[in-house]
């Protein structure tokens, strides 16, 4: 792996695909050689990567032959298909679909709170033959992942007795076609003119709307079902309380969230504002008396640093619930792109690359 690698990315052309080979150049990922495959529709399409084109092919058998590792950024049933092909011809894969996060064998990593069950996976694997299942990781939920990070400190150091979280989702999350929709709404309000929703459930433009997912037996969404079980896995807590009301904003950039905590222990404010910051991966904004807390975006000449296109996940707003005896609430903002999705791809990427060297 010294020389570079063999690297394959699945789903080039969306959001996320096009991040990714963003990072992986901003990183200087050691890329020997670069595969790029997308969907019918965009075969042949070319993608300027470091100052060279790269066009776009469509998975077929062979096409992972001598891949070394295999990003994906496609749908679950892309991912359920073609991720035992890619593995099987001797790649390893981190898999951003929710295909095998679940499974028990299969890890779901993000590296600033259980990169050391990667770690020792991997060197576990050292000097034996390894299935296509011990080469294949997967990456969270763009929600679950900002989610897990706040509480990681907390967790270690009061314990967690039970976490409510409402989501705040940008139409990035949903595709272009969402965000193109925001537009177009947005747009056509002002000029009297109607533009019926296609990729959401109802017009997004100056709206919420609570529904992310297919509605569930309970009422619940997939959505909230995702994040709840993925953080419970994450943490290692599978009886964890927790509850989650996912809900789409008309933004363009970055998921929020509102994270409620019931601690086992006593806690001093200050001691959790230290433990936050302490925390890879996060970024403390929170002085409220300088209007100082997370944003997606701000204006010229704003104080606040924007979470778009950052790769720390920010938390401010912390203060204590007086309602329990153990309370604390937290407001979280991060670029859902990027640490919710391709950023985390590319760490545990990197983990790969540091452990086979």
């Amino acid at each position: 792996m010294r020389d570079g690698l063999k690297v394959a990315v699945v789903g080039a052309t969306g959001a996320v695909g096009r991040e990714l080979l963003s990072i992986l150049e901003a990183r200087r990922f050691p890329v020997r050689e670069l595969v790029l495959f997308a969907s019918a529709r965009s075969e042949g399409k070319s993608i300027s990567w470091k100052e060279k084109s790269h066009r776009c092919g469509t998975l077929k058998q062979g096409c992972f032959e001598g891949v070394q590792i295999a990003f994906f950024d496609a749908s679950d049933a892309v991912s359920k298909e073609w991720v035992p092909h890619a593995a099987q011809a001797g790649a390893w894969v981190v898999d951003n679909s929710a295909t095998f996060r679940l499974e028990s064998d299969m890890l779901l990593v993000v590296p600033e709170v259980n990169g050391n069950l990667l770690e020792a996976r991997l060197k576990s694997l050292m000097g034996r033959t390894v299935s296509w299942r011990e080469r294949v990781y997967s990456g969270p939920n763009c929600v679950a992942a900002p989610l897990v990070i706040a509480l990681k400190p907390i967790l270690d150091q009061w314990g967690l007795r039970r976490v409510v979280v409402s989501t705040y989702q940008s139409t990035s999350g949903a595709g272009a076609a969402a965000m193109e929709e925001l537009s177009a709404q947005t747009i056509g309000m002002f000029n009297q003119k109607s533009v019926p929703p296609k990729a959401f459930t109802h017009q997004i433009a100056f709206n919420c709307i609570p529904h992310i997912g297919s509605f569930k037996e309970d009422g619940s969404t997939g959505e909230e079902v995702k994040m709840i079980d993925e953080a419970r896995k994450m943490l290692g807590m599978a009886h964890l309380k927790i509850s989650a009301t996912a809900v789409r904003v008309p933004t363009f950039s970055c998921h929020a969230e509102s994270i409620n905590v019931e601690c086992e222990r006593p806690f001093q404010i200050e001691q959790v504002r230290q433990a936050l910051q302490a925390q890879s991966g996060v970024i403390v904004l929170d002085d409220p008396s300088k209007n100082i807390y997370p944003l997606a975006m701000v204006a010229e000449g704003d104080r606040v640093e924007a979470a778009t296109g950052r790769d720390a996940v920010y938390v401010g707003r912390i203060r204590r619930d007086t309602s329990l005896e153990s309370g604390l609430n937290l407001w979280v903002v991060s670029d859902n792109l990027r640490k919710g999705a391709a950023l985390n791809a590319v760490q545990v990427g990197e983990v790969l690359l540091k452990a086979f060297q």
